[in-house]
């Protein structure tokens, strides 16, 4: 199975993916990562930051983008080429984010795309904005 090809994509075309945030989700992708920043997994230090209590790593949010590129738009067999990111507000444990990758521009003569990426948690505010540059699956040679 492959994802969409370049011809059958469009600019304007978009796909979404929301998760809640667990608690457990921090720590394994701690584990995974290595990242023990005590901002994300020592409540007791988080609680005298500016945050109040513990903050997701905005990589594990900035994942939900890699999500959507590789299983919907375009889909398996995409290549994430370059992404761009800004980090506009915390995610905590118990906010559902909803991660979204719209088509900007279609460079179809380099088998490229240009998309939009964005995270809101469940109250609408956008905690993550940026811009990926991806290529898409090549149709199966015949």
């Amino acid at each position: 199975m492959i994802g969409k090809t370049i011809a059958q994509i469009n600019v304007g075309d978009s796909a979404e993916f929301g998760k809640t945030i667990s608690e457990s989700d921090i720590y394994l992708y701690a584990g995974i990562t290595g990242d023990f920043n005590p901002a994300h997994i020592n409540e007791a230090y988080a609680q005298k930051t500016f945050f109040k209590t513990r903050i997701a790593h905005g990589m594990l949010t900035a994942g939900f983008i890699s999500a959507i590129l590789a299983n919907q738009l375009p889909g398996p067999g995409t290549i994430y080429i370059k992404q761009e990111l800004k980090f506009l507000a915390p995610v905590r444990i118990g906010d559902t984010i909803t991660a979204k990758v719209e088509v900007i521009e279609v460079i179809a003569e380099k088998n490229r795309l240009r998309v939009k990426t964005t995270c809101t948690n469940q109250e609408g505010t956008q905690v993550l904005d940026g811009e990926a540059l991806v290529s898409p699956p090549k149709p199966p040679k015949a």
